[in-house]
Formats: C-alpha cells, sequence, structure tokens
C-alpha cells in the first residue's frame, strides 16, 4: 500500500472499525456467556494473532504518516502484513467455528489449543483475503480516479471471479464435511429458505462484473457489500440455531432475562448514537480523494 492516494482513502474512518470489535466483545459476553467462553477459549491462538495484526497494522498506519521517506516503505509494508495477518486469522477462526468445538459434559470446550488448524480453515482464511481485497479494490474505484481507478477496476474483476469460486468451493465443502449442515440444507423447508441465497449471489456476481466494466464508481462497492452479506447469510442459515457449533444453541447459550435486558437497553442507546457518527463522518469525507489531499 504505497500509494498515498490509497492510504489516505480510509485515513478519516479506518479507526471506526474499532469500536465494532469492542461491541461486538462485549455484546457477545453479555448476551450469551457461555458462547463467549466458549468461542474465546476454542480460537483464542487466531484472535490473539487477529488482534496483534489490527494493533500493527494501526501502528504502521498512524507511523507511516510521520515517517520520512527513507522509513516509509517500511511502514508500508508493516500495514500490508498487519493487513494480511488479521484477515487471515479472522477467516481460519470463522473456519474453525463452522467446524465446530469439542465440549464436555459441563459444556465448557474440552478440544485442543489447534484444534481450529485444519485444512478446512487455512482455506477460509484465504478465502476472507480475496473477500476483503474485493472490498478494497471496490473502495478504491469509488473514492479515486485515473489509473488507479482503472487498475483497481481490472483487480477487481479478478477477485469477484475467485471468491465466487472460493464461495462455491466452501458450499459444497461445509456440507459434505459435516452431516447436520446438509441435513439443514437439503430438508423441506429449509431448503426453500436457502435456495434464494445461491440465486442472488450469482445474480449479484453478474451485476459486480458488469458494474467494473462501466462506467458507475458506487456501484461495484456496493454489490460488493451484497455479495459479502449474501455469504455470510449462507452460513448463518447453515448453523442456525447453533451458537456453538455443533450442539448448543442460542437459547441455551443465552443470558438470563434480566442480563438480556439490561444490555438490550445499552445497545438501544449506543447503537444509533455509533451509527449516527459513523454516517456523519463518511458524509463529511464523501467524494473523491486526489494526489496531495491529506487527512493528517
Amino acid at each position: 500500500c504505497t500509494d498515498p492516494v490509497m492510504v489516505n482513502t480510509v485515513a478519516p474512518v479506518w479507526d471506526g472499525n474499532e469500536t465494532w470489535l469492542v461491541l461486538g466483545g462485549a455484546g457477545l459476553l453479555a448476551a450469551f456467556p457461555q458462547a463467549y467462553a466458549t468461542i474465546l477459549s476454542a480460537l483464542y491462538l487466531p484472535l490473539m494473532l487477529m488482534l496483534a495484526g489490527l494493533i500493527w497494522r494501526g501502528v504502521a498506519f498512524e507511523f507511516r504518516f510521520k515517517a520520512d521517506e527513507h522509513h516509509k516503505p517500511f511502514w508500508d509494508k508493516a500495514f500490508t502484513w498487519g493487513s494480511y495477518i488479521a484477515t487471515m486469522a479472522q477467516g481460519m477462526a470463522l473456519g474453525g467455528f463452522i467446524d465446530g468445538f469439542e465440549l464436555s459434559e459441563t459444556g465448557s470446550f474440552a478440544g485442543g489449543a489447534l484444534d481450529w488448524l485444519t485444512p478446512f480453515s487455512v482455506f477460509t482464511g484465504v478465502s476472507l483475503v480475496i473477500a476483503y481485497a474485493l472490498l478494497g479494490a471496490t473502495w478504491l474505484v469509488m473514492k479515486t480516479e485515473g489509473p488507479l481507478q482503472a487498475q483497481m477496476r481490472r483487480l477487481a474483476r479478478g477477485m469477484t471471479i475467485a471468491l465466487i469460486a472460493a464461495i462455491a468451493l466452501v458450499s459444497v465443502w461445509t456440507p459434505l464435511a459435516h452431516e447436520e449442515v446438509a441435513a439443514r440444507w437439503f430438508v423441506l423447508p429449509n431448503l426453500l429458505f436457502f435456495l434464494p441465497v445461491p440465486i442472488l449471489v450469482g445474480i449479484t456476481a453478474w451485476g459486480l462484473l458488469n458494474a467494473t466494466h462501466g462506467q458507475s464508481h458506487s456501484s461495484p462497492f456496493l454489490l460488493a457489500l451484497v455479495l459479502l452479506f449474501l455469504g455470510y447469510s449462507g452460513l448463518g442459515i447453515s448453523l442456525w440455531p447453533m451458537i456453538i457449533p455443533p450442539s448448543v444453541t442460542i437459547w441455551q447459550a443465552a443470558a438470563p432475562p434480566q442480563s438480556m435486558g439490561f444490555a438490550l437497553v445499552g445497545a438501544l442507546f449506543i447503537i444509533p448514537f455509533i451509527l449516527m457518527y459513523t454516517a456523519w463522518s463518511y458524509y463529511v469525507f464523501r467524494g473523491k480523494v486526489k494526489s496531495g489531499d491529506g487527512y493528517h
């Protein structure tokens, strides 16, 4: 990430993601404490790698603005590798979550420290790198112009094809490896709920490829968001209602009603403010970023 224009497109808004990370962890603890305890115990290593990558990326992002020309390439590489590590670790954690967890009779995690490390989790890690590369490319299509934008359009086309291939392989691999997922997919009426997802994925991917060939600036990014939403929706439908696959449902892992009510009140108070200031920041820094524009 050596082009300053690329960095400046996200400089005003990138650190807002930390808010959602903290809110997600706190919300999981408040609403589903058993899931919080089990998932973090089982996925401790990939989640720590993800946090380390995010910290390193954040440090590199800020330091590159202050570094001289001699040291700036180092911080560019640090930002790049921090992003790769965080994304790969997040994807492997997702794969480990889909694979499920070994639980004791008391419901606590009874597996090993490396149970999450499987060929499937490695593939989901690579798939998430592809997905985020697609989001990044389409974001730059929306925020830049000229040769850089043209380069990102070409990259977005390649990443779209790669992501569709990854989604297809995960869609085949998951039911073959997990009988309970296959049972949810191919039994009525579940099939009726799941069937629209691959159809919508195909339509969205076709629209995204067309958008990258056209002149639209925002459509590729919006369609990429829809594509990722559909991918996660398919996973959600596949695992529902399990929050600790393969055996603990959201109702079994839920906190007492009093705790849930307290968390709901807090969420109803906090989330609208987060959404408002996030929307406002994106509105203020809308439009194209050109060479010479800066945030710091």
